[in-house]
């Protein structure tokens, strides 16, 4: 792990002082700032059920946190926050009474966009939905 800027510190503090990272109780596990990679766990809880007692994550959850995993790696990299131009999630299976990791890495961070891409694993290492995001990486 790379983080001779304080990026992990940084962005750890970002998660605990955001309302809405805190209300999806995401923790920062890992980064690596030469290769632009997170990782965040999140905890199932029944606020993000798809419907009641059913114990399945909604996909609005799983979305946003592929948008915070991916714009986190983009942090991780570039040292500067951006604003999402598109993202897109493929939902691969369903995801019911687990927690999830994300696993996010730049593809290419050019001056004006940067494209990352995020993998969503339930805790038995399955891939439950892969997201590709879009970000304007110009000031």
């Amino acid at each position: 792990m790379k983080d001779s800027d304080g990026i992990k510190d940084t962005l750890r503090e970002s998660l605990a002082k955001g309302g809405f990272h805190q209300a999806l109780g995401l923790e920062l596990v890992e980064v690596d700032k030469d290769r632009g990679l997170v990782t965040i766990k999140a905890p199932f809880q029944t606020l993000f059920e798809r419907g009641p007692g059913s114990q399945q994550w909604h996909g609005g959850p799983i979305a946003a946190i592929v948008d915070i995993a991916a714009e986190f790696a983009i942090f991780a990299r570039l040292g500067y926050g951006v604003p999402t131009a598109n993202l897109r999630i493929d939902f691969l299976r369903p995801a019911i009474d687990t927690g999830l990791v994300a696993y996010g890495k730049v593809v290419k961070a050019g001056r004006t966009l940067a494209v990352v891409d995020v993998e969503i694993m339930n805790q038995h290492a399955q891939c439950i939905a892969t997201g590709r995001g879009t970000y304007v990486t110009a000031k």
